[in-house]
């Protein structure tokens, strides 16, 4: 009951003061299985065309929390010299999908070789996002009856239903056979999501991560690698670093991640032929590790076979998890 009742005062707030508030994007642990959300520059970077479903369930501890699906596909066209990809997300909070928030993205990409070893690619992304919440699954103060409960209607200002917006956001890679490093910049216009009176922006994201590949064996195409990783996001008066390593042993992959005092991220990975499966465990370390529950995501990709690549392509050697 307290578990329900601290969620509900949250989400209450956030709607009851929609002109304080601002919305922050989901977050996904498996940022490399979900290459096109973290940056849009990733699009076609794997060459052949290339599927991706992510789920993530946040603080399954408390009831009626966060659940976000995510799906993505890419590939890279060599006629426009570059990767498009295209992305759908649904994020839902709340008991019965009290909030909800849609995204559909289309994605262009474009490769450019500098020198023989380093490559970079740059991406642009437009995006349709609509924000709904379900008023009549909410309940107020104003509608209880000390002896019968909740009998009365709300004087609350019930607001919009839902909200529709365009966004844009774009990203740069610059990677080599070893090393890699990008930056994303999200909702550059910064769209209003609000679903009360007041305005309530989406802030800018902004994203900068970078890794090594690092061979352990001095076979031509190692099977077993190390990779080291950081990845930092701010947005609006939240900021994120995550500090991490990938080991990979033939099709097996481990990870382990530190998040901002916050949490440790474990990660399994499984890659097999066209099939690529990961689960990753955020275990909390702050005072609401019993009442969270932690978060579970789980990712499937699956790299469809393509023609040979032509020498001019280099694909970009990450973590696939």
């Amino acid at each position: 009951m307290v578990k329900r009742l601290t969620f509900a005062l949250i989400t209450l707030f956030s709607l009851a003061y929609g002109e304080l508030a601002f919305a922050q994007d989901p977050q996904f642990t498996q940022f490399y299985a979900n290459p096109l959300y973290l940056n849009p520059a990733f699009a076609g970077s794997a060459r052949c065309p290339r599927f991706i479903m992510n789920y993530r369930d946040q603080w399954p501890g408390i009831s009626g929390t966060y659940d976000t699906f995510h799906a993505s596909y890419d590939q890279h066209v060599d006629a426009i010299s570059g990767g498009i990809g295209l992305m759908a997300m649904n994020d839902v909070a709340g008991t019965g999908g009290i909030i909800r928030r849609t995204w559909f993205s289309a994605i262009y990409s474009y490769q450019l070789n500098v020198t023989r070893e380093f490559s970079i690619a740059a991406g642009f992304q437009a995006t349709y996002a609509q924000a709904s919440v379900d008023w009549s699954k909410l309940t107020f103060g104003d509608q209880i009856d000390p002896k019968r409960g909740f009998v009365y209607n709300t004087l609350e200002n019930q607001g919009y239903g839902h909200r529709s917006y365009g966004d844009v956001s774009v990203g740069i890679l610059g990677y080599s056979k070893r090393y890699f490093f990008g930056a994303a910049f999200d909702h550059l216009t910064q769209p209003d999501e609000g679903l009360v009176t007041g305005p309530s922006p989406l802030p800018m994201k902004i994203t900068a991560h970078a890794g090594a590949v690092i061979p352990l064996d001095a076979a031509k195409d190692a099977e077993t690698t190390i990779s080291p990783n950081i990845l930092y996001m701010k947005q609006q008066d939240f900021q994120e670093i995550l500090l991490g390593l990938y080991l990979t042993k033939g099709p097996i992959v481990g990870g382990l991640w530190y998040r901002n005092q916050d949490s440790f991220v474990a990660l399994i990975g499984f890659q097999k032929d066209m099939f690529k499966f990961g689960y990753s465990y955020d275990l909390t370390t702050s005072k609401l590790t019993n009442i969270t529950a932690g978060s579970h995501e789980i990712s499937l990709q699956i790299v469809f076979p393509c023609k040979p690549k032509k020498k001019k392509f280099r694909t970009i050697s990450c973590p696939s998890f």
